[in-house]
């Protein structure tokens, strides 16, 4: 004998499921087809500035969603700024400013204290833009890149300012620390706050946050370049250091290096990042920050390659990126002479005329800076360059330089080539005390761009040399491989980064079965890893190097 059926309630409460199962199906149907069209009216790029006023999700804007775009177009962007705070609004702020066709206006920066009696220092930018010959994209004739991605890297054929008057004590931020430093010994003047274990900085930006203490005076100098620099690049080593290159009584030179990168594009393009390899300069300045004396800053121009350059071709994290590397003729600042005063005083106190019965300008005498200490200029650099890298503990000499020292002191060479920069694998891998030792002892150091040593593999007044390059490029995997040889050229083992990356992020188990295992001497398995790469190759040069 059959049971009874479903109960009224439960029969009611099957068909309520059903209806809502149903009307969640439409629902979400009708969505999908919604954003099919708004892909298809707006693009990728009009669709992600609508989704990002689009609080609510549902693909339509209210009055309250469209406040902020209203204010920003009708009121003063200063006084219109939203209140939005993060990465997300961060990225309201520059799509609303390119709705509005401006920049966002940039938060109250720490300003120096307008001083009556300050000193000024006029500074000239001296720029010639890239040489677009020698991006590798060239070689085809920049085949597969629309015109868009580079308008930004085309257009940027001279300064934003060519001269700028400054305080003097603006560059107060240069001064040491106040606790007693030797001749050459660093200090930051902007810290850096990446590491290898926080990471990198969203490359999907457009307008650099608001300076803050001593990024201000860094940020102005820049800016004479191109109106969006940003003090602290996407990748570690990030920051400003310094050190004191000469002292007197009432004087110091300080020697500085800058890494610091600009954003070319502004939307509805995809960001464009130019990232050369370094700033670095000089500026010799009272102890009180009173009187400048003199101030250069420029980007080294003395290799072949000189600039990073990185764009997007989307607009997410995650879009597709291009990688170029190219050389950069001359990027430089350097102020016309010393500061003088603003206005002039007799020895009563009265205002005098900056201008003499014909005219001309007041000229200024200023007597020579009897240095008490002072070290090279070189020494000073390599001071900074090994604040920024510590890895350059051990000396990194020229290519050919490295083979001919390793000959005469019966060593391996240790070879690193790179395509581009290549920061992220030196500071990860070798900053390690036991690589430091182990390289300092065992081998000779040298590192090289890919594009020098095809001029030098192509060079044939020196068939040794070209033979050396010719050897290494053909072990050459892109982005960065790192070379173990004799000193006669011959590779006896070689790593590329790629695959170095894959093999320490594997579970110990699984790096068992691969060519490298971590030792269980060190905790940290890049440093075991690279121990282990080294080790191998001294262990296999032994038959060469016997006497």
């Amino acid at each position: 004998m059959a049971g009874p059926g479903p109960g009224p309630g439960l029969a009611l409460a099957m068909a309520l499921l059903a209806a809502l199962v149903a009307v969640k199906y439409y629902r979400d149907m009708e969505v999908a087809r919604q954003q099919e069209l708004a892909l298809k009216s707006l693009g990728n790029e009009g669709l992600f500035l609508f989704s990002s006023l689009d609080t609510n999700k549902d693909l339509y804007l209210s009055p309250e969603e469209f406040k902020p775009i209203a204010e920003k177009l009708t009121a003063n962007p200063a006084q219109a700024r939203p209140k939005a705070a993060g990465k997300e609004g961060k990225q309201l702020l520059e799509l609303l400013s390119f709705c509005a066709g401006v920049a966002p206006a940039s938060e109250s920066e720490e300003e120096e204290t307008p001083d009556p009696d300050g000193e000024t220092l006029s500074i000239v930018a001296k720029f010639q833009p890239l040489v677009m010959e020698t991006m590798t994209k060239s070689k085809d004739g920049f085949l597969g890149i629309s015109h868009v991605a580079l308008s930004g890297l085309r257009n940027w054929t001279a300064p934003a300012v060519p001269m700028s008057v400054l305080l003097a004590r603006e560059f107060k931020a240069f001064l040491p620390p106040k606790n007693n430093l030797e001749l050459g010994d660093p200090w930051w003047i902007i810290p850096s706050e990446l590491n290898i274990f926080t990471g990198y900085l969203s490359n999907n930006r457009f307008y650099p946050p608001p300076p803050k203490g001593k990024e201000v005076i860094i940020h102005r100098l820049l800016s004479m370049f191109h109106p969006r620099p940003f003090v602290r690049t996407r990748f570690a080593p990030q920051g400003a250091v310094a050190c004191i290159q000469a002292s007197s009584s009432f004087y110091y030179t300080i020697a500085f290096r800058i890494h610091a990168e600009f954003q070319l594009n502004e939307p509805p393009n995809f960001p464009f990042w130019f990232s050369p390899g370094q700033f670095t300069g000089y500026i010799v300045l009272s102890k009180d920050s009173s009187h400048v004396r003199n101030f250069r800053l420029f980007v080294p121009n003395n290799r072949s390659l000189n600039v990073d350059m990185e764009w997007l071709y989307g607009a997410s994290e995650s879009s597709n990126m291009e990688v170029d590397i190219g050389y950069l003729p001359q990027m430089e600042l350097e102020s016309t002479g010393p500061s003088v005063p603003s206005v002039i005083h007799d020895e009563n106190g009265n205002v005098l005329d900056s201008r003499d019965p014909s005219g001309e300008p007041i000229q200024f005498v200023f007597e020579d800076i009897p240095w008490q200490q002072e070290i090279p200029w070189q020494e000073a650099a390599h001071r900074l360059e090994v604040a920024m890298y510590p890895f350059k503990k051990i000396s990194y000499l020229p290519f050919t330089e490295a083979f001919e020292r390793a000959q005469a002191e019966k060593k391996l060479v240790h070879s690193i080539l790179l395509w581009g920069s290549g920061r992220t694998l030196r500071e990860t891998v070798l900053e390690s005390s036991p690589i430091l030792a182990l390289l300092n002892e065992s081998f000779v150091s040298s590192w090289s761009l890919v594009k020098e040593l095809e001029e030098l593999q192509n060079n044939r007044e020196n068939e040794f040399y070209s033979k050396l390059a010719k050897l290494h490029l053909e072990k050459y995997n892109f982005p960065v491989e790192m070379i173990i040889c004799l000193p006669n050229g011959t590779v006896i083992h070689h790593i590329n980064a790629n695959y170095f990356l894959d093999i320490t992020s594997m579970k110990p188990e699984d790096a068992e079965r691969s060519i490298f295992s971590f030792s269980t001497n060190f905790e940290d398995p890049s440093t075991a890893t690279y121990l282990q790469f080294l080790k191998e190759g001294l262990q296999r040069a032994k038959p060469y190097l016997q006497p």
